[in-house]
């Protein structure tokens, strides 16, 4: 009588009759070749050999070698799907840049990742250049500080261009950089409908085009970007953006100076507000932009103005002075 057929399986799915074998080889140091006959997927897959002096007996492979050389072979096919993404990638990119209207496949989502500094320049540029209208920006960090000399002039005769053309400029920091002389020398340097304001804490990097187009970070490092059209999101980002405009404080053209009250800064009613939160020096000097060093300058402070003598009281006589309360 015919055997039945062997089942097609993987080596990563040993059958039942093949896994008896191969443990039963490891055990005995060999086996029969017509033994090997109910499990060939063992000389398949390369775990069973026969010996020299007597090819009727099959010996074992080590499991530690097998598993090895097929990991290596795992490997080799991983690496070489990685290059074909890679190639596809490049062929692809620029292709997606093209505008869904002028291809006549109106597919897109409305949201285009933009991959590396030079992509997401050019990108910003071109729709600052498209734009009439407004440019709103938040910048949490002042990048146009790091920027090279070349960079810098350019972004400076783009947003030049753009306010030639009648449209207004709008720009958000947060408070630590009331003071920054590169910023309001940056401002100086533009002519046109320009204002920036600033607050406690903003968001993370967003610019929005006349409430049709918007960037906004996609990595920590802000090496990837997302370019969004679709009018909802970009309608929510610009709302956001104004309601957070409302409650800044002005600093260019004309900078207007937030009062202190019964002693206590703004900077640090701010900390204190994070301080009742519960929050960390660090995670405090994070959100509102400063280093660790001086927010624990601004939070001895604090607890100098109010007399506390321990973090936990501290928190006690935040709550109990009512200076989060007062408005500005």
């Amino acid at each position: 009588m015919t055997p039945a057929p062997h089942p097609e399986h993987g080596a990563e799915d040993l059958c039942a009759a093949g896994m008896q074998l191969y443990e039963r080889a490891l055990r005995e140091g060999h086996v029969s070749g017509a033994d090997a006959e109910t499990a060939p997927c063992l000389v398949d897959f390369g775990l069973l050999y026969p010996t020299a002096m007597d090819l009727s007996r099959l010996k074992p492979v080590a499991p530690v070698a097998a598993l090895h050389r097929m990991l290596r072979g795992t490997g080799d096919r991983i690496a070489e799907e990685r290059r074909r993404e890679a190639r596809l990638a490049e062929t692809f990119e620029p292709l997606m840049r093209i505008d869904a209207r002028l291809t006549g496949t109106d597919v897109s989502p409305g949201i285009h990742v933009l991959s590396g500094l030079d992509q997401i320049n050019n990108a910003i540029t071109e729709a600052v250049s498209e734009a009439s209208e407004e440019v709103l920006t938040v910048q949490p960090h002042p990048t146009h500080i790091r920027k090279s000399s070349d960079r810098h002039r350019e972004a400076l005769l783009r947003d030049q261009d753009f306010l030639d053309r009648g449209g207004r400029m709008h720009a958000l920091y947060q408070h630590t950089l009331r003071n920054a002389p590169s910023i309001v020398a940056r401002y100086e340097q533009l002519r046109g409908d320009v204002e920036a304001r600033t607050l406690d804490e903003v968001t993370g990097r967003l610019l929005v085009t006349d409430r049709r187009v918007a960037f906004i970070p996609a990595s920590k490092d802000r090496s990837v970007a997302l370019e969004v059209r679709h009018p909802a999101m970009v309608g929510f980002l610009a709302t956001a953006f104004d309601r957070l405009w409302r409650l800044a404080t002005p600093m260019y053209p004309e900078a207007v100076q937030r009062p202190t009250l019964n002693g206590i800064t703004p900077r640090q009613r701010a900390i204190a507000t994070l301080l009742v939160e519960g929050h960390t020096d660090a995670v405090i000097a994070d959100r509102l932009g400063m280093n660790i060093r001086t927010a624990r300058v601004h939070i001895a402070k604090l607890a100098a103005t109010l007399g506390s003598e321990s973090r936990a009281q501290l928190g006690y006589l935040i709550a109990q002075s009512g200076i989060l309360n007062q408005e500005d």
